[in-house]
């Protein structure tokens, strides 16, 4: 079904005056993965203001009004809830809804 071409004799020992006796895979198990962080900081006097000036707030909501990622904007919203400063009213799965904290 396809499988890989024998390689010839004269290819065989190429490879093996090289010291390409490593397959493909043996490399690629070596190699480091990468860690993406997203390095883009939340606005925080936007975001401060849209929560001001707003009843409710989604996580869509702050995402397009500060010009960042929603991922951005989802661990800003975690961090404010854990702070007091919105608290979570209704929603589920990943479309929740958020209020301010009156004081």
């Amino acid at each position: 079904m396809g499988g890989s071409k024998n390689k010839s004799p004269a290819q065989k020992e190429k490879k093996q005056k090289k010291g390409g006796a490593e397959d493909k895979k043996t490399d690629k198990s070596h190699k480091e993965k990468r860690v993406s962080h997203d390095t883009i900081n939340i606005d925080e006097t936007k975001a401060a203001n849209y929560i001001k000036n707003s009843k409710v707030i989604t996580i869509h909501g702050l995402a397009r009004e500060t010009n960042v990622k929603i991922s951005i904007a989802n661990t800003y919203i975690k961090k404010s809830v854990q702070d007091g400063i919105l608290k979570r009213t209704s929603g589920f799965s990943g479309h929740r809804i958020y209020q301010p904290v009156s004081k």
